[in-house]
């Protein structure tokens, strides 16, 4: 596929805009980038798709540039509006649609908003009666992905509601998401039907632990890791 548009998002990732895919894709859902250089050698890395399905604008990939990724240092540094990538999907079981309503409560720490992001426009553009909460955990508000996108519908749509926790800065500094925040999220919420968690290995096992001990049945809690 042809990236189609490249634009800043923060001052570490980039959205990548290419068509539509050949099929739909699930909101929460990825793809695989595969890249091969002249010699053969290839890389091939799992991204999720920021856009809601039925997007006209086609698909949205968020990559953070990290350093020495080889795959995200050639999203980073390297690639070019125009240029053709080899992507494979759309993939996963990580994934919701309005027809499986509400309450959801997604929580997410740094780039795995990605999915989660896909699930809240999703819910913008077909079902805005479906309660959902979103706590988005970042270390700094300039790190903070689509936040002025999901400040603006926490503020507009009845509904929808964003705890927003910055771990580095400001009164939050030191913080890390723990049980009142969630026992509060429940409580502003409703027990959530589905709960979706991204991020690191460390931060989603410590909120799945917390949701379970806050009541949330453990069938109802979905995850999704970035290594590390």
């Amino acid at each position: 596929m042809t990236i189609r548009a490249i634009t800043p998002v923060t001052p570490r990732v980039k959205s990548f805009r290419f068509g539509p895919l050949d099929r739909p894709h699930r909101a929460g859902q990825h793809v695989d980038v595969r890249l091969t250089a002249p010699d053969g050698y290839q890389a091939q890395r799992s991204y999720s798709i920021a856009s809601a399905p039925d997007d006209p604008a086609g698909i949205e990939l968020m990559i953070e540039g990290l350093e020495a990724g080889e795959v995200s240092g050639f999203f980073d540094t390297v690639a070019e509006v125009g240029d053709t990538i080899e992507l494979r999907g759309p993939l996963g079981a990580f994934s919701w649609s309005p027809a499986e309503g509400g309450p959801v409560l997604l929580i997410a720490g740094g780039s795995g908003i990605v999915p989660l992001l896909a699930m809240v426009r999703e819910r913008t553009r077909h079902a805005p009666e479906v309660p959902m909460l979103l706590i988005y955990s970042v270390r700094k508000a300039a790190e903070a992905i689509a936040r002025a996108e999901l400040a603006a519908l926490s503020r507009d749509e009845t509904g929808f509601d964003l705890t927003l926790l910055l771990t580095r800065e400001g009164p939050t500094a030191g913080r890390r998401i723990d049980r009142v925040m969630i026992d509060t999220a429940i409580e502003c919420l409703g027990m959530p039907r589905h709960a979706f968690v991204c991020g690191g290995n460390g931060f989603v096992g410590a909120v799945a632990d917390l949701l379970v001990d806050a009541g949330v049945k453990p069938g109802a809690v979905r995850t999704e890791r970035f290594g590390g």
